[in-house]
């Protein structure tokens, strides 16, 4: 027997002993073996080749009911490459053995079996939409993002209409072109700006040229057009490197540029090139200059891949030397507060819904420079200013903080070896300090300059370093705002922020410590700690969360919705006395249950509630809910640093250890997170993340809310019960910009927008409507239920007339939440304390209306994608 899937005796037998409750369906095992073969005179040849399929097809569906799919698969490969004649009839039931024996291979890690099975599929049935898609997912979670994509775009182009492969190719079209290539293609005044720079070193005798980076192969065509005699252009990521190729066929080009599917730093002359160029341009920059390896790759170009630099004054021909497009930079800083920045980087309060957070606790987002972390994490995170929700107030006049040539091999070399330096500015305006923005002045030559200025009509965000860790941030006018800069693992650093009183010159900093201790009677009490605390004890516990979870921890309105919310349901399952008079903000007898019951010996101490938080992230939910009396409360928290801070969270609350406990220790398989949580026992309350921070739905939040239906006792809940959908219509030509490039026109007569936009996505995410720039031309309307205790009342596409009381363009249809954890007690993704961002649906075109006019919304729900379309 051949070897098959690349293993030998192949796929035979592998699958025995494997026990699974799912039975084959009957409309999988019957086609095969009614399937006739077209009879004709042949040879014994063509009579034992019958025989076989016959045989083979037969074996095959005897081990589909036996649930054995790996040998069931192998007798299908074998029956479809004899017979390609039956592709069409066993088509849905290769399919389906080809699918389960996948699963079996994955999980039994597998995997080059599992890609040889899916390579031999697809060379049965090239042009099959679900084979591709499937291929495709597999591959996605194995983190092979380039090729997933271009699984799943085949699989839409194959069927556009099928909503698993386009739900899949959104998701995934994200991460492969990134959001911001839409937005600086429409950015005509920087495309421009680029172009005459070009222009002017073409013209001054830079006639060969190499683009780092190239993503569409913008710049390389500017080259071309400029007159440059030989054009090179480099692309790392596989999917922007076919666009490119795409790109410059497009415009007739692909003669004039060689495109190199390459990271810089590996080519080499003359394998890749054949000699040294005479200008480098490049556009490898962030909103913090340097976090795309802009001075790597620079320093590796002008020692292997440029001309010598022109010396100052030397009046030789530029052809003979090499430069830089951009020729250098100067970054510009300013200390800001900003209440937005503040919530999402520093917890704000030190009691929730009634559990304090003791002070031995810190937190920090990933962004704070002592945070412990062995990786290299980015130092800053980036924000539009001029969009920031509440605005900010600057503290201090923008300073610089550093310039940098590009075209000083030396100046680029001893970025990285320099020694961190103090930069001191004085504080203009009193106010937080929260946060030091960065921008920069990128001039391309001595003619040309973009600014990233947050006064700039700009497609770049600034790089934001919140500020951590200090025992104090209110600051006045005179103060100094103090803080330590380096250039190290090629990003800009800017650490240690603090300040001094303009009084005493006391210094307001964060020092070394972990604690922030903000007077002597706290000062003293960790230290009488520490000298009677072992660090197992989680003393000093620092905890870092990402800047979502911080915002949800300072969400008070949420902590005390779903602290209500479960009372109830706690009270109505177990009325007792102590639960009937127990007070939901912590004041009345149901705050200390367990010391209550413990008074009296004649009381029978009743048996606990059984609570389950499988909400994503970091959630003291559990310990809210083990306030409220007899509960055990489950937590899904993974990490074991989150853990640890819940601990110490409880034990501060004066929680018995057993009211706490860790649900994935209690599972052998930790994808099966729903289950009972005894034998004999069911859930009184299972709490579901149904929204992601993002806008969209949670990915199988429904299949999630079935399961956990069959989980829960008489009078038991999900929270949220139910969610509801609203939208409204508006004009934003900010969301059009965003989302597709819109013609030739910002990209100065070249045709890159049909290339692009392949990868454009429906849905704009990380919204804040309080912000976005746009016009509303309705009133916000209620578009779908979704009701995860009810399902009888969900529909998966609805009809939604939505009156115009404005006349304009519709351009698009934000939406967001409001999610229902019972008939009383509810919450707005959309309102000012909310940790969750809004998604908007982007028009394909937009579509004018008048005031009384009314359009018909068909609203549709598959898996966790929502789509809007206008009927008209």
């Amino acid at each position: 027997m051949a070897a098959v899937c690349g293993v030998p005796g192949g796929c035979w037998g592998a699958a025995a002993g494997t026990e699974q409750e799912e039975l084959v369906p009957p409309s999988f095992r019957m086609p095969n073996s009614n399937a006739k073969l077209r009879r004709s005179p042949r040879s014994g040849q063509e009579a034992g080749r019958r025989e076989l399929v016959s045989r083979s097809l037969q074996s095959a569906e005897h081990c589909l009911e036996d649930q054995d799919y790996g040998t069931a698969y192998a007798h299908y490969l074998l029956v479809l490459n004899l017979a390609p004649e039956l592709k069409t009839s066993v088509k849905e039931t290769f399919q389906f053995t080809l699918f389960k024996w996948a699963e079996e291979l994955d999980s039994l890690a597998r995997i080059q079996d599992l890609f040889n099975c899916y390579e031999q599929a697809l060379e049965l049935y090239p042009n099959d939409e679900v084979i591709c898609n499937s291929m495709g997912e597999h591959l996605f979670r194995m983190g092979f993002r380039d090729e997933a994509a271009g699984y799943f775009h085949k699989a839409v182009k194959l069927n556009p209409d099928f909503a698993d492969a386009k739900e899949n190719f959104y998701r995934v079209a994200n991460w492969l072109v990134e959001r911001w290539h839409f937005i600086m293609l429409n950015d005509a005044k920087r495309n421009l700006t680029y172009l005459k720079a070009i222009e002017n070193a073409v013209c001054s005798g830079c006639k060969s040229v190499l683009d780092i980076g190239t993503g569409t192969g913008i710049l390389s065509m500017f080259a071309k057009k400029a007159g440059a005699s030989s054009v090179y252009a480099c692309e790392l990521s596989k999917t922007m490197y076919e666009l490119a190729c795409d790109v410059v066929a497009a415009n007739n080009m692909e003669r004039e540029i060689k495109l190199l599917h390459l990271k810089s730093l590996d080519i080499e002359i003359p394998k890749h090139i054949p000699e040294r160029v005479s200008l480098v341009v490049t556009e490898t920059v962030d909103a913090g200059l340097f976090g795309e390896g802009i001075v790597e790759s620079l320093i590796h170009a002008w020692e292997h891949l440029l001309l010598q630099p022109k010396a100052k004054n030397q009046d030789v021909s530029t052809e003979d030397h090499g430069r830089v497009i951009p020729a250098s930079a100067t970054i510009f800083g300013m200390a800001v507060e900003c209440k937005e920045i503040r919530r999402h980087h520093r917890v704000e309060t030190q009691e929730v819904a009634g559990v304090h957070l003791p002070n031995s606790v810190q937190f920090f987002s990933p962004t704070y420079a002592f945070a412990g972390s062995e990786e290299t994490v980015e130092p800053y995170t980036t924000e539009k200013l001029s969009r920031i929700p509440g605005g900010y107030i600057p503290l201090t006049e923008p300073f610089q903080v550093m310039t940098v040539d590009f075209n000083n091999l030396q100046e680029l070399k001893s970025l990285a070896d320099r020694k961190p330096w103090k930069l001191n500015q004085p504080v203009t305006e009193g106010g937080m300090l929260d946060a030091v923005v960065v921008w920069f002045v990128l001039q391309l030559d001595d003619e040309h300059a973009l600014s990233t200025s947050p006064s700039e009509e700009t497609c770049w965000e600034q790089a934001v370093y919140p500020v951590q860790g200090l025992s104090d941030y209110s600051v006045k006018a005179g103060d100094t705002v103090v803080m330590e800069v380096c250039c190290q693992d090629c990003y800009l650093k800017i650490q240690k922020i603090s300040f001094s009183t303009s009084e005493c010159g006391m210094d307001c900093s964060d020092g070394d410590d972990t604690l922030s201790l903000g007077n002597e009677a706290e000062l003293c009490n960790a230290l009488a700690g520490l000298q009677t605390t072992s660090k197992q004890d989680g003393k000093g516990q620092v905890c870092v969360l990402e800047s979502t979870e911080i915002a949800l921890l300072n969400n008070a309105p949420y902590h005390r919705c779903f602290k209500a919310a479960m009372a109830k349901v706690l009270s109505s399952l177990n009325p007792s006395k102590d639960l009937q008079s127990m007070d939901v903000d912590g004041h009345g007898s149901g705050g200390n249950l367990q010391e209550g019951q413990s008074k009296s010996s004649v009381d029978v101490v009743p048996d606990p509630l059984y609570i389950l938080d499988v909400s994503e992230g970091f959630s003291i939910l559990p310990i809210i809910a083990g306030k409220l009396g007899p509960v055990k409360a489950y937590s899904s928290i993974e990490k074991e640093q989150h853990q640890a801070v819940l601990n110490i969270i409880s034990e501060a609350n004066h929680f018995p250890k057993e009211t706490l406990e860790f649900w994935l220790s209690h599972l052998e398989d930790e994808n099966v997170v729903l289950q009972r949580p005894k034998s004999d026992k069911l859930w009184s309350i299972i709490i579901l993340d149904v929204i992601e921070t993002s806008g969209l739905i949670q990915q199988e939040v429904m299949e999630k809310a079935a399961i956990s239906r069959c989980l829960l006792h008489s009078g038991g809940k999900i929270f949220p019960q139910y969610v509801l959908v609203y939208g409204m219509l508006v004009e934003s030509q900010s969301l059009l910009l965003e989302s597709a490039v819109q013609g030739t026109e910002p990209t100065l007569g070249f045709n890159i927008a049909p290339f692009i936009n392949q990868f454009k996505v429906p849905v704009r995410v990380y919204l804040d409507l309080s912000t976005l720039p746009c016009v509303p031309l309705s009133k916000p309307a209620e578009l779908l239920r979704l009701d995860l205790m009810n399902p009888l009342l969900n529909s998966s596409s609805r009809e939604v007339k939505v009156q115009i009381c404005k006349s304009g363009q519709v351009t698009a249809i934000p939406f967001w939440y409001h999610i229902h954890l019972d008939e009383e007690h509810s919450l707005n993704t959309s309102d000012e304390f909310s940790h969750w961002k809004q998604a908007a649906v982007v028009l394909d075109k937009p579509i004018q209306v008048q005031v009384g006019d009314e359009l018909v919304l068909d609203v549709q729900h598959h898996k966790s994608n929502i789509s809007i379309t206008v009927k008209q």
